[in-house]
């Protein structure tokens, strides 16, 4: 990189630490890890290292303004599905605030965030991420959200929040459901046609 790169880069990431490693405590109960769950690891593995090569190239990301509405969703979604994500319907199981973090914080926060959704069953969140219009770089992390979000498979779509939710400093994230709960609605439903 020449030394104009280097200062460009520091101008929008910002400073950046070394990750802290938690100090970890060994459990009396391990649970069986069968050949499903490992496969389940694995991929979501993958998906991560791959989410996380997409999410560091900032020079790709297109900005976007500070009152500018975010909105995606992916093939397959209904549109009533979208449409209550977008009117704040559906119940906020997660949240996650990245004002304050640089973009390198905000970039593993969320990746961490979507995989502890899917982890955890949750199937709709919320990422509040400011307008930032008041910056140097309005819309920063915003435009960054706004692009990384759309590069993580878990997520089928995202809709910026109501007033009472954030508005456009907020997000609402739809996350796809987790192969256990696929197989749970499967059987609900096989029995039901029975």
């Amino acid at each position: 990189m020449k030394s104009d790169d280097h200062s460009l880069f520091r101008e929008f990431v910002g400073e950046v630490e070394p990750l802290r490693t938690a100090k970890t405590v060994a459990s009396r109960h391990t649970p069986e890890v069968t050949p499903g769950m490992r496969e389940r690891r694995r991929a979501a593995s993958r998906d991560i290292a791959r989410a996380d090569n997409h999410l560091s190239d900032l020079e790709y990301i297109e900005p976007v303004k500070p009152w500018d509405e975010l909105s995606f969703k992916r093939a397959g979604v209904q549109h009533g599905v979208f449409k209550n994500l977008r009117l704040g319907k559906y119940a906020l199981d997660a949240r996650l605030d990245l004002h304050r973090l640089t973009v390198e914080q905000a970039r593993h926060r969320v990746l961490e965030f979507v995989n502890d959704c899917t982890e955890q069953h949750i199937r709709c969140a919320l990422i509040t991420h400011g307008k930032g219009e008041l910056r140097d770089n309005p819309a920063l992390l915003k435009s960054c959200v706004n692009h990384w979000l759309r590069q993580i498979d878990a997520v089928l779509a995202f809709h910026s929040a109501q007033r009472h939710h954030g508005g456009y400093g907020a997000t609402y994230v739809l996350l796809r459901k987790s192969e256990e709960k696929r197989q749970e609605n499967k059987e609900i439903f096989s029995k039901r046609r029975s």
